[in-house]
């Protein structure tokens, strides 16, 4: 479900109400009700990709009952692993694989005709299919036992705030959850929800869709802008991207809350970070910590040799780059990622410590180095990528940046910048000072609430847009 789209403010209420219309002992009927809607919210989009949803659920439940009953644990996991993993690695890369696969044969004089795939990726199958081998991994590493329901496992799969673009949950965080009795209506958390609910939305609508508006016009137009226009639009993809994926995580989260499920945090101001190792502690926290657990960790962690460590951070990131998409450009993005954390390591940055000077330097260093890597992120193709860093950092070029300010979208867009920043500095730095949404006081409550509603409305960009982790 898109959580900026009409359906959403139709649907969700009416969801909403016939989950609590349920009597809370019938357990097994809201849970096979949440199992339905979720189904029927995913066949909406194409409803032949509902049965790839069911085949990696099936085959990792499956699985998982396996590896707990018999003696060859190892063999039926890499057999699971690998059958889960054939949805994912057939729709999202084998246009990908075929095209180098031609360029490298036809370098060699071999000529190659090998048909592309034109069907679309299914949605959400990156998400669905991490959570369902995390799962499979925890039963093999009996961190987790294999669940026997068949309703609770393929619910926590396809659990519908979720499935879109995440968090990547644990099954030790949502199934227990799916298990137990849940109570008519938990009014606190449903509140919550609610606020998470509404930030997301004027994060999405008034600062990601609307910086878009700019990114869109000038990153694939580069060539006919100044360095320091590209470099702007460059910074503005860096908060519309944090603004987007966030904004959808704390909506997701917020459904959850509402219908009294707690889901995992994802994020956790990046752009505070004061290193890049320290930003992937906050950002998509759930893929980070997926891919510390499955990847890094198994491959030998940090206890080993210093170059085996530096070897092991470097696979973890480039398994991250390949997972965000089937390109070049997010190959290097996730390798740059892992050089960066190898410097930093090296140079022994995580131990030094500057004071508040220092730290705000880092801070911006770390930002700014980000900043350079989603150039690669956002970019078609690593030419075009290397282009607009070549205009940046063009000295020929003018230092001016075009701004059509008879268009309201700069004066919003920063409007929008501000109130995100002014947010988090207040989340990061004074958590329990200058409170608003969360002011004891009903009346100053209340008049957040509907303030945040108001810039909604006036200033943001509705045309349900799709979220940009919902390609991945």
């Amino acid at each position: 479900m898109i959580f900026n789209s009409f359906n959403f403010i139709v649907l969700f209420p009416a969801i909403f109400l016939l989950y609590y219309v349920i009597p809370a002992q019938y357990r097994k009927v809201r849970n096979l009700y949440l199992l339905l809607v979720s189904y029927l919210l995913y066949i909406q989009w194409k409803p032949v990709y509902a049965l790839i949803l069911l085949g990696v659920t099936t085959v990792t439940y499956l699985a998982a009952l396996a590896v707990e009953r018999t003696k060859r644990r190892k063999m039926v996991l890499v057999v699971g692993v690998l059958l889960a993993l054939a949805p994912l690695t057939f729709f999202k890369y084998f246009n990908f694989i075929n095209d180098n696969l031609s360029e490298i044969l036809a370098w060699g004089g071999w000529e190659t005709h090998l048909s592309g795939l034109n069907w679309a990726i299914p949605i959400g199958i990156s998400f669905f299919t991490f959570q369902a081998l995390g799962y499979l991994w925890d039963v093999y590493y009996r961190k987790q036992e294999a669940e026997h329901d068949f309703l609770i496992y393929a619910l926590f799969v396809s659990f519908f705030p979720s499935i879109l673009s995440g968090p990547i949950n644990k099954a030790s965080l949502v199934i227990p959850q799916l298990k137990r009795l849940r109570p008519y209506f938990d009014y606190g958390k449903a509140v919550e929800g609610l606020k998470m609910i509404l930030w997301g939305m004027f994060a999405k609508v008034v600062v990601a869709d609307r910086l878009s508006l700019f990114v869109d016009i000038v990153l694939p137009n580069y060539m006919h802008y100044t360095g320091m226009t590209c470099f702007v639009a460059s910074v503005f993809y860096t908060i519309q991207i944090y603004a987007d994926f966030s904004g959808y995580s704390l909506m997701a989260i917020g459904v959850g809350k509402v219908l009294g499920f707690e889901l995992t945090e994802n994020f956790r101001r990046p752009y505070f970070a004061v290193s890049v190792t320290d930003f992937w502690r906050r950002w998509h926290i759930s893929l980070s910590t997926w891919l510390k657990d499955y990847v890094y960790i198994p491959l030998g962690g940090s206890r080993c040799a210093k170059w085996r460590n530096y070897w092991n951070i470097f696979v973890t990131f480039l398994v991250s780059g390949i997972w965000h998409g089937a390109n070049w450009t997010f190959v290097i993005w996730g390798c740059m990622h892992g050089v960066f954390q190898i410097v930093e390591k090296m140079l022994g940055q995580q131990k030094c410590k500057y004071g508040p000077t220092g730290k705000t330097i880092k801070i911006i260093i770390t930002f700014l180095l980000v900043n350079f890597a989603w150039i690669f992120f956002r970019m078609p193709t690593l030419s075009d990528a290397c282009g607009v860093v070549g205009r940046i950092f063009d000295p020929t070029l003018s230092f001016s940046v075009y701004i059509d300010l008879s268009n309201p979208t700069f004066p919003f867009s920063l409007m929008g910048i501000l109130l995100l920043l002014v947010k988090d500095l207040r989340d990061e730095f004074f958590p329990s000072r200058f409170l608003l949404m969360n002011h004891p006081k009903r009346i100053v409550r209340w008049s957040a609430y509907v303030g945040v509603m108001i810039l909604i409305l006036a200033t943001g960009v509705f045309g349900a847009d799709q979220f940009i982790y919902a390609n991945f």
